[in-house]
């Protein structure tokens, strides 16, 4: 990168920090801050449990935004002066210094636009992770497991933490159905454009012809609701089967009905948990699972009204992503329209830049 390109990236850098700066108004989320310290110093503040952790949220959440857009401004001004003073002073070495760091200063306001883009109403909320096998019998349900895997390894690297609600074993390997919730900050934010269709292309580890093959599995991604927020499920609206739950779970597994499977009848939603020996604790879980998946449904079908267009069926309307491993290696989603060649590192969890590509070309 020579100065001409490096002074107009610095220009170019500049004008996205202001433009996010008349959208986020750090002025008023400092002053916002300020009350919020006012309210915690109340000494009835902590007395409603309920009110006191949505404010917590909410310092957190504007905490994060401010602070990333200080760093990323200081940054930028710094460079700026630094880089100028270099060019006044033929300070050939310090101009070179400044220029190499050019990728990082980037990654700092690319980060920025990332955390704007997760400031919506739900982004915050722990993610309720559903993924289930399509067609395709062992095949499709290794990739199955491959997935969970990607999620696992993934909430990892960000240090979130993970609970499993629901899962059942493959018939010869992989899985047949797995739920589980992803909780730390923004985590449906991030998690909530991985909902739709995956798709895998191998030479099957299951075929001994060694033939190519392709894989299908469904990811579904809904918020999990917080207590705040009311949705109203008549008995009338489902049906509760119970069942003996399967694989691995203590000595309950197979000869006590705690496994709950709930079926939401207008929706057709479908619900099951069986990860404790509970059945009163699986029930509760179940129907946070449903509240969480229903209210998914209804902000797509506001954000599909706005839009003017009409959704199919939830979760297995369209292929998002494909993943190739012969005969080249190459992940390539269909939204950004980005290749990435580093299929064994995404599939080890190293999927954020993925993401975050898909969250920018959703903004465009």
């Amino acid at each position: 990168m020579d100065s001409y390109e490096y002074t107009e990236l610095l220009k170019k850098l500049a004008i996205k920090i202001d433009n996010i700066a008349q959208i986020i108004k750090p002025d008023s989320i400092k002053a916002r801050l300020s009350e919020i310290e006012l309210i915690e110093q109340n000494p009835d503040f902590w007395s409603d449990a309920k009110k006191a952790a949505v404010i917590s949220k909410e310092k957190t959440t504007a905490n994060s935004i401010l602070n990333r857009y200080e760093k990323a401004k200081v940054a930028l001004e710094d460079t700026n002066d630094i880089y100028e003073m270099a060019i006044e002073e033929s300070d050939d070495e310090t101009v070179e210094e400044t220029v190499a760091e050019a990728s990082s200063l980037e990654t700092l306001v690319s980060d920025l636009e990332v955390a704007m883009m997760l400031s919506g109403k739900e982004d915050n909320n722990n993610a309720i992770i559903s993924i289930h096998p399509g067609a395709g019998g062992t095949e499709s349900q290794d990739w199955a497991s491959m997935l969970y895997r990607m999620y696992l390894r993934w909430a990892e690297r960000k240090g979130f933490k993970v609970e499993t609600l629901d899962f059942q074993e493959g018939d010869e390997a992989g899985l047949k159905d797995v739920s589980f919730v992803i909780r730390g900050l923004n985590a449906y934010g991030y998690l909530k454009v991985e909902n739709g269709i995956h798709r895998l292309v191998r030479i099957s580890p299951f075929d001994s012809n060694a033939k190519r093959h392709t894989s299908f599995s469904s990811v579904m991604v809904s918020p999990e609701v917080d207590d705040d927020i009311d949705i109203a499920i008549e008995d009338r609206d489902i049906r509760i089967d119970t069942y003996r739950a399967s694989g691995a779970g203590g000595q309950h597994v197979n000869k006590t009905d705690s496994a709950i499977r709930i079926t939401h009848i207008e929706t057709g939603v479908v619900v099951q948990c069986q990860n404790d020996r509970s059945q009163h604790k699986n029930k509760a879980n179940a129907m946070k699972m449903l509240k969480s998946r229903l209210y998914e449904l209804e902000l797509e079908r506001q954000q599909a009204e706005k839009a003017g267009i009409e959704k199919s069926e939830i979760g297995w309307g369209h292929q998002i992503r494909s993943y190739v491993m012969a005969p080249y290696q190459q992940v390539k989603d269909t939204r950004s329209n980005i290749p990435y060649s580093n299929v064994s590192g995404i599939l080890d969890g190293d999927i954020s830049k993925m993401i975050e590509d898909v969250l920018i070309s959703l903004q465009k």
